[in-house]
């Protein structure tokens, strides 16, 4: 039943829930599959606790939608959006990687859920999925770093003391001489050229899999974007003599049968589309150097109009699951006058 009255899940608590079990119907197909490949034991157990977690988060879910009468979304399927005896798509290394990827996402994900939760039990359901993924992202990096496998951020000199900027060069970037990149800028720099490579290997795989020649083409459109924006990035930290991360090309087989569904594929490309743009979005506002807000925004400008194309490449196909919205008090006027 209903809770009722003003007690009734507001559109933020309903939007959070939607998106936490799209994305974890989604995560356990994944992992179902990941599941049946790994080789190592310390990254299968890393695994065994993501599904664990996706599960639990789904089940919740639907408990939350059933109390309050509001329909359970379709999300992803098992018997629909993956083949968990396909040939190996991508290496243990990746499965580790992008898991601990996942965490992070969680941490932010949840951590603005939180926020604007107000009913207890769903503030407590957040709170809770926000500590799992703590903990995720703390066992997945202890492993990284026992297998030589985590890329730590460049380090900073120590600086005889504080300071203060004082004159305007320190937002130049076009013509005059620009300034060494702040703590902020390098952790941005470094942090988005990591995603952008490991999101270059997932759509070389994922293009790799599908037998749709317009699907095929978007992935690798990404992937040409992903390498394209590391490069931009790369060139930031090389001209200060920063450390780049390392691509992950590698860790992609050479496979090209099905593994997961198109609109699996097409979902999980456009949550990655979303991340990034706001990534970007914080990076630019972090920057005070005017070169770097002008970059950002130019790479944001470019992942807009790729996510758009996806959308409409989804929604021809029949692939996009509506999300909770408002009434459309125009089509009910409409129905009523049939």
């Amino acid at each position: 039943m209903s809770t009722g009255g003003l007690n009734n899940l507001t559109a933020s608590e309903i939007t959070n829930l939607w998106n936490t079990y799209m994305n974890d119907s989604g995560a356990i197909c994944h992992y179902k599959y990941q599941l049946n490949h790994v080789d190592d034991p310390d990254i299968k157990q890393i695994l065994e606790l993501a599904l664990s977690i996706s599960e639990s988060h789904v089940k919740q879910i639907e408990g939350f939608f059933n109390q309050e009468n509001y329909p359970v979304p379709h999300g992803f399927k098992l018997d629909e959006d993956v083949d968990v005896t396909a040939p190996r798509l991508f290496t243990d290394v990746y499965f580790l990687t992008t898991t601990s990827q996942m965490g992070k996402i969680g941490v932010n994900n949840y951590g603005n859920a939180i926020t604007t939760a107000v009913r207890d039990d769903v503030f407590e359901f957040f709170h809770n999925c926000l500590e799992e993924s703590v903990s995720l992202i703390q066992k997945s990096k202890s492993i990284l770093l026992d297998k030589g496998l985590y890329e730590r951020s460049p380090y900073l000199p120590t600086p005889d003391n504080y300071d203060f900027v004082k004159d305007n060069n320190f937002l130049a970037g076009f013509f005059k001489e620009k300034r060494p990149l702040t703590g902020a800028e390098i952790m941005n720099f470094y942090a988005n050229y990591e995603r952008n490579a490991l999101g270059a290997a997932t759509m070389m795989g994922f293009s790799q899999v599908t037998k749709n020649r317009d699907v095929a083409d978007y992935f690798l459109r990404g992937k040409e974007i992903a390498n394209k924006h590391c490069e931009i990035f790369g060139s930031y930290l090389k001209k200060f003599d920063t450390p780049q991360p390392m691509t992950w090309d590698s860790e992609v087989t050479d496979s090209t049968t099905y593994v997961y569904s198109d609109r699996k594929m097409m979902f999980y490309t456009s949550a990655l589309n979303g991340l990034s743009i706001a990534y970007y979005g914080a990076a630019m506002a972090a920057s005070p150097r005017r070169d770097i807000g002008l970059t950002y925004s130019r790479l944001v400008s470019e992942l807009v109009k790729y996510a758009d194309a996806g959308t409409r490449l989804m929604i021809e196909n029949g692939w996009m699951e509506e999300p909770p919205r408002s009434v459309d008090r125009d089509e009910l006027s409409k129905k009523n006058k049939k």
